[in-house]
């Protein structure tokens, strides 16, 4: 997936490691290590520049003590329309709430296309902001996840839980 990027940060979190990318205007993305659909490293000709998110360091940090249930962050993220239909319904999802792939396809009007929408879930390049860890098996099971099952497990936990230790 190409990374449309100015500047870049890289935080440490309780899921590991994570690159924050920015245009001019907002956030584009945020990729844990290892992510198969982020960047490779740094984006090419991105420079480092972690003032420019300070606001959502911040924001995070407080996800992850149990303190913050939404953020209010500007997103501008590059997709296809149907990507960001699915997107935008995952923005749409409480914290806490989990849903089915298939759920999600019915609530983008089209419940047919569930492995399209495993697909773009799986594309998000927002992951926690855009709360795609929040989809899952129609039986329950945790399934795909970028930043890779035990992360998708220990968010849904400490959302379910309220309790950040869980992240420990």
């Amino acid at each position: 997936m190409a990374c449309y990027a100015r500047y870049y940060t890289c935080i440490d979190s309780p899921v590991g490691r994570l690159l924050l990318t920015a245009n001019d205007r907002a956030i584009t993305g945020l990729y844990m290590e290892n992510d198969p659909h982020g960047p490779v490293g740094v984006p090419e000709g991105a420079l480092h520049d972690a003032a420019r998110f300070t606001s959502l360091q911040n924001q995070l940090d407080d996800y992850f003590a149990g303190r913050l249930f939404e953020f209010d962050i500007e997103l501008d993220l590059v997709g296809t329309p149907f990507q960001r239909s699915v997107w935008q319904a995952l923005r749409a999802l409480s914290y806490g709430q989990t849903i089915s792939y298939g759920e999600l396809a019915r609530r983008i009007g089209n419940p047919n296309a569930v492995r399209a929408v495993a697909l773009a879930n799986g594309r998000n390049p927002v992951a926690i902001v855009v709360p795609c860890h929040r989809v899952i098996g129609a039986n329950g099971s945790l399934t795909g996840y970028s930043g890779g099952l035990e992360n998708k497990r220990r968010l849904l936990l400490l959302e379910a839980a309220g309790i950040p230790a869980l992240l420990a």
